[in-house]
């Protein structure tokens, strides 16, 4: 059974003009309202390779060029690497009071240094920040031959989690992003484990909106140019190598909205920062994130037959964000789908329809609902009379949904 709902954003008079119309919709038929076009201009120009821009939360692609070609990450690389040690706190199979013994294969690497010394004792709290806003392969070295015994080791739990996180199009051989001609990723998949980072370990995340750091009386700036250009821009990662160019992921949060940008392959520092920010600002200007439904709120009640409660309520298993043009919002028409009767026994969470959300002729959301409590089967003489009940209803035509 198809029905159409009115959506929770309706806060203007156009608004309720339209909730009333889907009100009606029930009643008279489908509605349709005239709606004043959305101009969206194509996305800017780009110096780079390849590039994407996503929303963070919803996961909507707003700009791509090239997002899956395999490219070298460069320092990118240490995204991975910080994100598997902060999962690695998050289980506490490490803290960050706890020390790490700097062997001579992380003091010896060349590249961007931390400058940790051979032989001593390293808090990993001082590593991760080595290793985010330095940009330390010694730092990085050190943090995987403490998690994994070996470089090698770490890189094989870089591609299990990478395969967890549904990274198609990345291989890695070490923990820094030195070159290696089977070390790759691509841009796509880079916003995947961004996006993981900053939703599942935000207390580390906040590490990477840090300017400098001091170690070894060293001071070293963070070299995201945008974290002093952009208050907005939280993080998260530069990488350069002569193969790689100059790389930059970014993210930046603003009124609510999260977006997150990958630019690969500029010719600059300048130029990546440039050009990351000229994506987050086509994103920011022209789009917007709603989050219409939230998990575990009632988008209808129905009638349950033989239960020991006559009502459940239907919603969605988690909340539903998504990305439109800026003033589309009024024009997103949603509706269920549900199954023509419920029957008791119902458990919580148990699969009873589908929401489907749309922007004109495009499905921008589509997923399920589900029992939001349970309904245990009521007694012999009560399942009785409600199935003698349905079945009459059922003859002379009467909904079995109704409440």
């Amino acid at each position: 059974m198809t029905g159409a709902l009115a959506a929770p954003w309706r806060g203007t008079p156009a608004g309720w003009l339209r909730t009333w119309l889907v009100i009606l919709a029930g009643v008279c038929g489908p509605v349709t309202l005239a709606a004043e076009p959305i101009i969206i201009p194509a996305p800017p120009q780009m110096a780079a390779s390849a590039y994407l821009l996503i929303d963070a939360d919803s996961g909507k692609t707003l700009v791509e060029h090239n997002s899956r070609q395999r490219l070298p990450p460069a320092s990118l690389t240490k995204i991975m690497t910080s994100y598997i040690a902060a999962g690695e706190i998050a289980s506490r199979r490490l803290a960050l009071t706890d020390s790490v013994l700097v062997s001579e294969k992380a003091w010896k690497k060349g590249g961007s240094k931390m400058f940790i010394r051979v032989g001593t004792e390293v808090l990993v709290e001082d590593l991760l920040k080595g290793i985010v806003i330095q940009s330390g392969n010694d730092a990085s070295i050190a943090m995987a031959e403490h998690i994994a015994g070996s470089e090698d080791a770490f890189a094989d739990i870089m591609n299990q989690q990478a395969q967890l996180l549904g990274m198609e199009d990345s291989n890695f051989r070490n923990a820094t992003g030195w070159p290696d001609d089977e070390h790759y990723t691509s841009a796509r998949d880079l916003a995947t484990l961004s996006r993981a980072l900053i939703k599942r370990y935000p207390e580390h995340y906040a590490m990477y909106a840090e300017k400098e750091y001091r170690y070894n009386e060293i001071d070293q700036q963070n070299r995201n140019l945008l974290l002093w250009r952009d208050r907005s821009v939280d993080g998260v990662k530069t990488g350069h190598t002569e193969a790689a160019g100059y790389c930059l992921v970014a993210s930046a949060l603003r009124d609510g909205m999260r977006l997150v940008s990958v630019v690969m392959g500029t010719n600059s520092m300048e130029a990546r920062a440039r050009e990351s920010q000229k994506l987050l600002s086509y994103g920011f200007r022209y789009y917007a994130t709603h989050t219409p439904y939230s998990a575990e709120t009632s988008l209808r009640d129905v009638r349950v037959w033989g239960g020991d409660a006559a009502t459940v309520g239907l919603g969605v298993p988690d909340d539903v964000t998504i990305t439109v043009p800026r003033g589309a919002a009024e024009q997103l028409t949603a509706k269920l789908d549900l199954s023509p009767v419920f029957r008791a026994p119902l458990s919580k969470g148990d699969e009873t329809g589908k929401l489907t959300v749309m922007y004109g002729e495009e499905i921008v959301y589509e997923g399920p609902l589900v029992a939001l409590s349970e309904v245990p089967e009521a007694g012999a003489f009560s399942s009785f009379v409600d199935a003698v009940s349905l079945y009459f209803l059922e003859l002379f035509g009467g909904d079995p949904l109704a409440v």
